[in-house]
């Protein structure tokens, strides 16, 4: 192909996503304090965030990577394996090994490097891989890397797994893997029965505490913690950048386990390690998770409010969606575009989802509620809600 032959190729396929409204543009945010944003010159009510627990602005974080920055300036420099973990690396692996009730932990560069090295590195030729149709695309890339057969289910329907399960045959491994909270719907991976999957067929399973970590759980440890099978959970996967506010990926386990990951899983070995500093805010953000459940709580009541009041509206449909994201169904792309630009000129950011992160048919507003939104935020919220939708109805 050639340059000329390349750009027109580029040009028909951008074409494309026009013609189906699924254009991606980029634009410049700016992140403020307790749930707010300024974007486009305007500031916002910010509830596309996943910083649930408002950790992200919190001064006792930034006094941390201050610190941190003054004594070993802004980048690691190196991968840890070729230089070495600084002190900060080192606390904060002991602090999420603490935090997790585990031994020791290790650390990423972000959460999709976790799921996609540590996925790609368990299974191989010969193995098999049970993938949930719902999980992130880092899961589902690392399904794909690892070279393994590759085999989709439902958490909806767990009948149909056993019986893939039942089929399987030969020596190699078999994994299931997870999220805990489907991060598009909201809703709760049934990790106690996965859990009895894995017993029964001696299958390795692997889940991924991203929007649980900080959220569920008693201690704020995630799913896994809220339906009491930790211990069951073969590998757990968290990260640090979303309830915690800061940057990067972990997972924590055994001794034998997390030296197993040093040594095979690539986008660690081969990754430039994490800046300190931002170690240094998730080592205080851990300390704050600990010191103020409050958070949790509050956090909680905001998103339970919400969702009752989109419910009475008849706006959650049949989903099941709990804790902090709320997914509102609008299926086209152009009218889920339409009422998230509404309610941006209204004074609110909301995501807008489509294809292919989410299936055709199924796009929407992925509502994102966070301890630092206050009732009046919510319910000025609804109303422009109300009011984008009744003009939506009635220009159809």
């Amino acid at each position: 192909m050639s340059s000329s032959d390349f750009s027109e190729w580029i040009e028909d396929d951008l074409q494309k996503l026009r013609k189906a409204g699924l254009l991606r543009s980029r634009r410049t945010f700016k992140p403020l304090p307790d749930g707010r944003c300024l974007l486009e010159g305007r500031e916002l009510i910010n509830l596309s965030s996943n910083d649930y627990l408002n950790l992200a602005h919190d001064p006792r974080l930034i006094s941390a990577a201050v610190l941190a920055l003054e004594e070993t300036g802004v980048g690691a420099r190196a991968s840890a394996l070729v230089s070495g973990r600084t002190e900060w690396h080192a606390q904060l692996e002991q602090r999420l090994a603490d935090f997790e009730g585990t031994n020791t932990a290790i650390l990423f560069p972000s959460g999709y490097a976790a799921n996609l090295g540590v996925v790609s590195a368990l299974a191989g030729e010969g193995d098999t891989i049970f993938c949930d149709r719902l999980n992130h695309a880092s899961l589902v890339d690392g399904c794909r890397l690892a070279g393994a057969a590759f085999r989709v289910y439902r958490h909806d329907r767990l009948d149909k797994l056993k019986r893939e399960l039942d089929k399987k045959t030969g020596d190699g491994k078999t994994i299931i893997v997870t999220d805990s909270i489907f991060s598009m719907d909201g809703t709760w991976a049934p990790l106690d029965q996965l859990c009895e999957l894995a017993e029964q067929y001696h299958a390795i399973l692997v889940v991924d505490e991203a929007h649980g970590t900080g959220v569920w759980g008693a201690s704020g440890r995630g799913l896994a913690e809220e339906l009491n099978v930790e211990s069951r959970v073969t590998i757990r996967i968290g990260t640090l950048s979303k309830a915690l506010g800061a940057m990067g990926g972990f997972v924590a386990g055994s001794d034998s386990l997390i030296d197993w990951l040093w040594n095979r899983v690539r986008t660690q070995i081969y990754s430039t390690a994490l800046p300190p500093a931002v170690c240094a805010a998730a080592c205080e953000s851990l300390n704050i998770i600990n010191a103020e459940p409050q958070r949790r709580q509050q956090l909680h009541t905001q998103a339970d409010f919400l969702r009752q009041e989109l419910a009475a509206r008849s706006l959650l449909g049949d989903t099941a969606s709990r804790g902090p994201v709320i997914p509102v169904i609008l299926a086209a792309p152009e009218r889920t575009m339409a009422v998230a630009a509404d309610l941006q000129a209204a004074g609110f950011l909301v995501g807008a989802i489509r294809p292919p992160t989410v299936p055709q048919g199924t796009s929407r507003l992925r509502i994102s509620v966070t301890s630092a939104h206050q009732r009046e935020d919510l319910e000025r919220f609804l109303k422009a809600l109300d009011h984008s939708l009744a003009r939506d109805g009635q220009s159809r």
